[in-house]
């Protein structure tokens, strides 16, 4: 009999009548499957559970209509490209067209949430009704705006500052909205900081105007040296970023040299302190506040599988189990794409005595399992083999197998590589180093002809084989242009340059071979390859926050900065345009190019005043051409970008480095090789590394081994993916949920989903009161 069904604390409707019991048992699977996927990928979208729901459901996390939904917000985005002021400008109809068609998508795709999530839910969710009055004040300001344009009348399109909204509240970016509650959550205790270095400032800018106020120096460019209170302030928060390091202290340190002790006392305590404090802060925050996020996730995806188990389970004995056959039309349903080998595998690992059942403990691994990556290696044997089997099992090719599988082997190329890269850096048009490198050419051919020669070649080319794909293509490319810039060159009509860099360029690359070969160098590569995609999350934080700024500083400063171009002969050219910049430090700096007048050019402002390095004089410029109030705005952005986003994104670093020096390998991907190696289909990775395509396949990565009983079968293998493959939230993931027992259910679903604030980041987090 099947269990109770629920989702978001919903009772499910009445089952159908019992006249149709084949309906009643697909709709439960389909309801259980939802379940199982969503602890899969983590979602945390409460869903009715009446059978048209459940479809609407499945249609609603398609991939397709996911990638629809991130095609629409970046068309929505990248509207500011073609409005006024535009880097590529179109008639406001066109761009008011294509917005309502994005709102038009955003409506629909809110729409089709609602009809599949309960709807005391729906309304209480604070995501829609922010998507809903995004889409209400756009509209109205398309209308107002539309209504200004053809009076003629100047307008601001103020809404477009919004348009990041769509891409925070939509169920797809909850990585993005995780980022935004760990800055909200780490704000109340930033803020303190953040008044106390204030105070700081405020308190050294009244010590300077009393100490340099009345001594009637003057800067290098002639202007009164920190006589305003105001001026001060600016100049001193700018000296915590060191941009104007030594130039705002040579006044004071020229008419007399104690006066340094000043500025040196002050960098020390404001820059030194305060901003190591800072990071402190938003450090130890982040990692409090993920902690418990990632707990919560836990408790929901193990609440989730629950109401999976409860589904399908049936009585066996005294105990609740879920029938293999069950079992494999869920996996079937989760995993369409699942192969046969692979289901067989996981069965296996999941019915440790064979029962033919699977008990709720192991049931709750399923997710886990399916979030590894198993490869399945076809073993067959070599080409060679068959058609010459006496010459290929000779002696004398047993031995040149015996080689090209040797360690020593690969570290004779590792040798060859970097002799290559010294000759690199020496004279080119020398003959000797000219012939060396034909030399070295030879080399890297004869050794992928060994290699093929050694190991199978669909294996050696196999799609997850980067490595060797990466050699031979680069071999190829660097023959191919040699080959034709010795052509070019013999020709005596000209010297390709451009070929030769080329060329160049292809043989150091080869250097990343020598450095994922060393065991230490690979643990930090492996770490950022596994930060990739999760360094998606800050791209678009950085997008959001990048995107409201710009069109802020559009609407503020466009116009106000003129570039003319090198060869200008304008007399504006010096003053950018604008007389307010003559004489400036802007103007001499030659920053004209750095304006606001269309999202380009401002992108690549953002992006300087990031780096912060001369950002006082941007700062200082645009002032000079609106008012000294716009130097808020580059210290809000200053405050806002790299004072917390940046620390955030340091202390993600750090905690991805931590994790992938503390945490080797997960519980449940230990019990899969384990029992890969039970059932004698697979290798350990640790024994490739004696073995075959080390090094020639990714160390990591190669799918053989060296055993000489292994080394005639054919047939399926299967091996875990290398670590490459995982994502820092997941292991994140992994490392907190060990600390919860596998048998201990925690919340209901309806609770985790209702958590207050307070119930998610507790003040002393931990176990119990995170339950």
């Amino acid at each position: 009999m099947p269990g109770a069904r629920r989702a978001a604390g919903m009772h499910r409707p009445r089952p159908p009548p019992p006249e149709e019991p084949p309906a009643l048992e697909d709709q439960d699977l389909l309801l259980a499957a939802a379940y199982v996927s969503d602890a899969q990928y983590n979602r945390n979208v409460p869903f009715e559970t009446s059978p048209q729901a459940i479809r609407l459901y499945y249609f609603y996390n398609h991939w397709a209509m996911q990638v629809a939904t991130y095609f629409f917000i970046c068309v929505d985005l990248s509207l500011a490209l073609f409005e006024e002021p535009a880097l590529f400008p179109l008639p406001f109809l066109v761009t008011s067209i294509a917005e309502v068609l994005c709102l038009t998508a955003f409506f629909g795709r809110l729409v089709h949430f609602a009809k599949v999530t309960p709807q005391m839910v729906f309304w209480k969710d604070t995501k829609n009704i922010c998507i809903m009055v995004t889409i209400v004040l756009t509209l109205v300001d398309l209308i107002v705006y539309g209504i200004l344009e053809a009076l003629n009348v100047y307008g601001i399109r103020w809404s477009r500052a919004l348009r990041p909204v769509f891409l925070i509240n939509f169920p797809e970016s909850r990585q993005i909205r995780r980022a935004f509650r760990s800055i909200r959550n780490t704000l109340p205790d930033v803020l303190y900081v953040f008044l106390l270095f204030i105070f700081s400032v405020g308190t050294f800018s009244l010590m300077a105007l009393k100490l340099f106020g009345d001594r009637s120096l003057k800067t290098v460019e002639g202007s009164p040296y920190f006589t305003n209170i105001l001026d001060i302030a600016f100049e001193l928060y700018v000296l915590v970023t060191t941009a104007n390091s030594p130039d705002v202290m040579m006044p004071a340190y020229e008419f007399n040299w104690w006066y340094s002790l000043y500025f040196i006392t002050y960098i020390i305590i404001n820059t030194y302190i305060f901003m190591s404090v800072f990071l402190a802060v938003v450090y130890n925050n982040y990692r409090k506040h993920l902690k418990n996020e990632i707990r919560t996730l836990a408790y929901l995806k193990r609440r989730k599988m629950i109401e999976a188990f409860n589904i399908l389970k049936v009585k066996v004995g005294t105990e609740s189990v879920v029938k293999e056959a069950q079992w494999r039309r869920l996996v079937k349903v989760v995993a369409p794409d699942i192969s046969s080998s692979h289901l067989e595998l996981l069965l296996r690992i999941l019915d440790e005595g064979q029962k033919g059942h699977v008990d709720k403990v192991n049931f709750l691994r399923l997710p886990d399992l399916l979030n590894i990556q198993v490869i399945t290696i076809n073993v067959k044997r070599h080409p060679l083999e068959a058609w010459m089997p006496r010459v290929y099992q000779s002696s004398a090719s047993l031995l040149v197998q015996k080689v090209v599988r040797h360690r020593v082997f690969v570290w004779a190329y590792d040798v060859i590589i970097l002799i290559n890269a010294i000759f690199i850096a020496l004279d080119e048009k020398n003959p000797f180093i000219s012939y060396a490198e034909w030399l070295f050419l030879s080399l890297y051919i004869i050794e992928i002809l060994l290699k093929l020669y050694t190991y199978e070649p669909r294996a050696y080319f196999g799609r997850k084989q980067f490595w060797n794909w990466f050699d031979t293509l680069i071999i190829i490319a660097a023959l191919v242009a040699t080959v034709a810039n010795t052509t070019i060159q013999s020709a005596r009509k000209y010297n390709s340059q451009q070929i030769l860099d080329i060329v160049l360029i292809l043989r150091i690359l080869r250097l990343l071979r020598v450095i994922v070969s060393i065991q230490r160098f690979r643990v930090i590569v492996t770490t950022l390859i596994n930060i990739g995609p999760t360094m998606l999350t800050f791209g678009g934080l950085v997008l959001v926050v990048y995107y409201v700024f710009a069109i802020i500083g559009m609407e503020a400063f466009h116009g106000r900065v003129h570039f003319f171009g090198p060869n200008s002969t304008s007399p504006d050219a010096l003053a950018c345009g604008n007389s307010a910049l003559r004489d400036s430090a802007f103007a001499r700096g030659k920053y004209c190019r750095n304006n606001f007048n269309d999202l380009g050019s401002l992108l690549i402002l953002l992006v300087e005043l990031t780096v912060v390095n001369q950002w006082h004089i941007l700062a200082d410029g645009f002032a000079l051409v609106t008012h000294q109030v716009a130097k808020l705005y580059f210290i809000g952005f200053h405050i806002v970008v790299v004072i917390l986003i940046v620390n955030i994104f340091i202390a993600f670093i750090l905690e991805a480095f931590f994790v992938a020096y503390s945490l080797e390998k997960s519980e449940v991907e230990t019990a899969i090789e384990k029992k890969i190696q039970e059932l004698g289909v697979g290798v350990q990775e640790e024994k490739v590394q004696d073995g075959s395509l080390v090094e020639n396949m990714d160390a990591k990565d190669s799918g053989f081994s060296e055993d000489n009983k292994k080394k005639d079968l054919k047939g399926l293998y299967f091996r875990i993916a290398s670590k490459k493959y995982r994502t820092v939230d997941a292991l994140l993931q992994q490392m907190f949920e060990s600390e919860t027992a596998p048998e201990e259910e925690g919340p209901s679903l309806e609770e985790i989903l209702n958590f207050s604030p307070a119930d998610i980041y507790p003040k002393n987090p931990n176990f119990e009161n995170s339950a």
